[in-house]
C-alpha cells in the first residue's frame, strides 16, 4: 500500500487519533496467541516477513503464493494475507506467521503454500514440516513464537511492532498505539518536561559511544536559535549489523513519532533521516510513512491542532563508514564531502548548516515513545542502574541462530549465545565474540558470563557499538580477525588526518607480515605502540577507536600471535602462508568426503583405508578441515 484509503480523515484532534486506533485496532485484534482451530475463526491472517533477509529468501513469491491460493480455495471472505516487517529469525526465513493462534512457520517457500491451506487453514492440523525444531535432532516441534527458545528470552521494545505490523499502514501503526506518545508529549507535556523524561529514564545513545540522550536533548535545546535541526543517524555500517535497518523496515512510524518529539523538546521544526542508499526497501517503506503521516496530518503544520509544526526529508548516504560519525554525517546532508570536523563548536551548539542540531541513531528514537507513555521509571527498571532498558543485537557468525535479539541491558553473553543463539554449530566450541564491529573488541570464551552493559564491555577493551555480535569457535584464527576489522576501519578511514590514515596503514602492514610468517616479536610491540597513538591523536571516534580489535586480541589472545611469529604456525589452520594439512592415518576411517569436497583432487586413497593429502597441489582451502567427521584433517 503505497498511500492511505481515502476513508481515513485528517487527524486534526486527540480525539481524530483516538477515534482512528479504535477502528484500526479490530484489524490487530486477531493476532494474538490464543488457541484456536483455525477452521472454526471467524478471521484469520497470515503474516508474512517482508524484512530484506527473507525478500532475499523468496518471500515475496511465498506471499502472492497465499494470496492465489486464497482467493482459488475461496476463503478470501476471511482469510487476509499481510506483509510485516523482519520477525528477526533470519536464519529461520521465509517466516509465516499464522493468527489466531500464532502458528510460526519457517523457510515457507511458495510450493508449500498448499499445504499450509489444505492442511492447516482449512483442516486445522498445522503442517509439522514447517514447524521450527530446537535441534536438528530433536522430534518435537515448537508450535508458537511464544513457545521457540529464539524468543524466549527477549524483551522488546524498539523491536516490539516489527513483524507485529503492515509498515506501509499508517493505520496499522496507529492502531497499535503509534503516535499517542506524541499525543500526550504536545498536550499533556512542556518541552522541558519531556526532555526530563528521558533523562531519568536513563536512555543511552545506541549507536556507539553511549552518551547520555536526554543530555544531548538539553544541551540542544538550551541553544538559542530560530532555526534548529533533528537528525536520526540510520548510516548503519558496521560489517553483519542490521538492527536499524530492520526497524525502519518494520516500523518507521516510530522513528518519525520520536523525531517528532525531539524537535518539540528542542524547538526544532525541520528533521532528516540520513539512510545508506543499500537499503532500498528501508528507504521505501519510510518514504511511504513520511508521506502518510503528512497525509493524516501528524507531520507539517499545527500538528494536533498545536501551534508545534514539524517536517521530516530523507537523505540518502554513499556508503561510507565514516558517515556514521555525527559530523561527518552533517557535512554529507550538505553536501561535502563525508569527512569529520574537529568539535568543539560541537552539533548541539553549531551542527547543520551552523545551526544547533540534534542527532541519536534509529535505535536510540524506537525507544522514545514507550519512554514517554509508559514513563522514566517503568524504563529504568529494566537493565542496570547505569545501562537502563534493552538492547538489540545482530548475532551472526559460527552460532545457529542467526538473526536480531533484543534483551535487558545486563543479560550475559552466556544467554545470548546458548539460549536465544542456541549454541555452536557442529559440536565446536566457542571461542571469542566480537561485539561493537570494526570499534570494538573481542571477548574470550573464559568471560562467557560477561554481562552486556555500556560500562562492562569498555572495561573489557571491547564496546557496546551499535550492537553487532559475531560469534567464533574454535576453528578461528584470531589473528586473521583482528586484520579484518582493521582493514575494514583502514579502507574506511577518510584520510582527513594522519594518526588514522597513515597509523592503520602501517597497522595493517604489520599484521599482513605477522599472518604470513615474515613477523617478528618486535612486529607485536610497534602494533601496540602504533595503537596507543592513533588512539590518542586521531581526530574523531573511526581512528579513535580503530585498534581496538588489534588491541582485545592481542590481550587475551597473545599465545596465537607468538605461535604465528615465533613458530611459524596458525594454530586455527586459517592463514595459508602458515598452514599445512595433513590426513592422521590413525584417526581416519576412510569415508573418502574430504577427497570429493577437495577442489584440486589432491586427496587420494581408497575407501576405508587412510586417506592422503599431496601438499604440492593443495591450496589450503581447508574444507577437508571442514568437513572430516572425525578430526584426522590436522594442520
Amino acid at each position: 500500500m503505497t498511500a492511505i484509503n481515502t476513508t481515513t480523515a485528517r487527524i486534526n484532534h486527540f480525539a481524530d487519533l483516538e477515534a482512528l486506533r479504535q477502528v484500526s485496532a479490530q484489524t490487530l485484534a486477531v493476532r494474538t496467541a490464543e488457541s484456536v482451530r483455525l477452521p472454526d475463526a471467524e478471521q484469520i491472517q497470515i503474516l508474512v516477513c517482508g524484512g530484506t533477509g527473507c525478500q532475499a529468501g523468496k518471500s515475496v513469491a511465498t506471499r502472492k503464493a497465499f494470496e492465489v491460493a486464497i482467493r482459488e480455495a475461496g476463503l478470501s471472505d476471511r482469510v487476509s494475507v499481510h506483509q510485516v516487517g523482519c520477525f528477526g529469525f533470519c536464519r529461520m526465513g521465509p517466516v509465516v506467521v499464522i493468527y489466531p493462534g500464532e502458528t510460526f512457520y519457517c523457510e515457507v517457500a511458495a510450493k508449500d503454500v498448499s499445504d499450509i491451506i489444505t492442511h492447516h487453514v482449512m483442516g486445522g492440523n498445522p503442517v509439522q514440516r514447517l514447524l521450527y525444531a530446537p535441534s536438528p535432532k530433536e522430534k518435537v516441534r515448537v508450535q508458537t513464537m511464544a513457545a521457540n527458545p529464539f524468543y524466549k528470552g527477549q524483551q522488546r521494545v524498539a523491536l516490539k511492532l516489527c513483524g507485529h505490523i503492515d509498515p506501509e499502514d499508517i493505520r496499522e501503526s496507529i492502531g497499535a498505539g503509534r503516535y499517542f506518545a506524541l499525543a500526550k508529549g504536545l498536550l499533556e507535556m512542556t518541552p522541558a518536561s519531556v526532555i526530563d523524561e528521558i533523562k531519568r529514564s536513563g536512555l543511552r545513545g545506541r549507536g556507539g559511544g553511549g552518551f547520555p540522550t536526554g543530555k544531548k536533548w538539553e544541551f540542544a535545546a538550551a541553544s538559542v536559535n530560530d532555526v534548529k535541526y533533528v537528525l536520526c543517524n540510520a548510516d548503519e555500517g558496521d560489517p553483519g549489523a542490521f538492527m536499524d535497518r530492520s526497524v525502519l523496515e518494520g516500523d518507521p512510524h516510530a522513528i518519525i513519532e520520536a523525531m517528532a518529539l525531539a524537535g518539540y523538546a528542542i524547538g526544532a521544526k525541520q528533521g532528516y533521516v540520513y539512510v545508506r542508499a543499500e537499503y532500498p526497501v528501508a528507504i521505501h517503506r519510510l518514504g511511504i510513512a513520511i508521506r502518510q503521516a503528512r497525509e493524516v496530518g501528524l507531520l507539517g503544520e499545527k500538528i494536533l491542532g498545536t501551534d508545534f509544526s514539524f517536517d521530516i526529508d530523507i537523505r540518502l548516504g554513499a556508503g561510507a563508514f565514516v558517515c556514521g560519525e555525527e559530523t561527518a554525517l552533517i557535512a554529507s546532508i550538505e553536501g561535502e564531502r563525508g569527512m569529520p570536523r574537529p568539535r568543539p563548536p560541537f552539533p548541539a551548539v553549531s551542527g547543520l548548516w551552523q545551526k544547533p542540531t540534534l542527532n541519536n541513531n534509529v535505535e536510540t528514537y524506537a525507544n522514545v515513545p514507550d519512554i514517554i507513555l509508559k514513563g522514566a521509571e517503568w524504563y529504568a527498571a529494566m537493565g542496570t542502574p547505569k545501562s537502563t532498558g534493552t538492547k538489540v543485537f545482530a548475532v551472526a557468525g559460527n552460532i545457529m541462530n542467526t538473526g536480531l535479539v533484543e534483551v535487558p541491558m545486563g543479560t550475559t553473553l552466556r544467554e545470548i549465545v546458548y539460549g536465544m543463539g542456541g549454541g555452536i554449530p557442529k559440536g565446536k566450541k566457542f571461542k571469542a565474540a566480537q561485539t561493537g564491529g570494526p570499534s570494538g573488541g573481542c571477548i574470550p570464551a573464559q568471560l562467557l558470563d560477561t554481562p552486556m552493559d555500556f560500562d562492562t564491555l569498555v572495561s573489557l577493551g571491547s564496546m557496546m557499538g551499535s550492537g553487532g555480535l559475531i560469534v567464533m569457535d574454535d576453528s578461528t584464527c584470531m589473528v586473521d580477525v583482528a586484520r579484518f576489522y582493521l582493514e575494514f576501519t583502514q579502507e574506511e578511514s577518510c584520510g582527513k588526518c594522519p594518526p588514522c590514515r597513515v597509523g592503520t596503514k602501517r597497522m595493517l602492514e604489520l599484521l599482513d607480515k605477522i599472518t604470513t610468517g615474515e613477523g617478528t616479536l618486535e612486529d607485536i610491540d610497534k602494533l601496540e605502540e602504533l595503537a596507543a597513538g592513533i588512539k590518542a591523536t586521531s581526530l574523531c571516534g573511526l581512528g579513535q577507536t580503530a585498534p581496538n580489535p588489534v588491541l582485545s586480541t592481542l590481550h587475551y589472545f597473545r599465545d596465537e600471535f607468538i605461535a604465528h611469529v615465533v613458530e611459524k604456525r596458525c594454530p586455527a589452520g586459517k592463514c595459508q602462508a602458515l598452514t599445512e594439512f595433513r590426513i592422521d592415518a590413525e584417526l581416519c576411517k576412510g569415508c573418502g568426503l574430504c577427497a570429493r569436497k577437495c577442489p584440486t583432487n589432491c586427496i587420494s586413497g581408497e575407501i576405508k583405508h587412510p586417506f592422503v593429502i599431496d601438499a604440492s597441489a593443495c591450496v589450503k582451502c581447508g574444507n577437508c578441515s571442514d568437513v572430516c567427521k572425525f578430526g584426522a584433517v590436522v594442520h
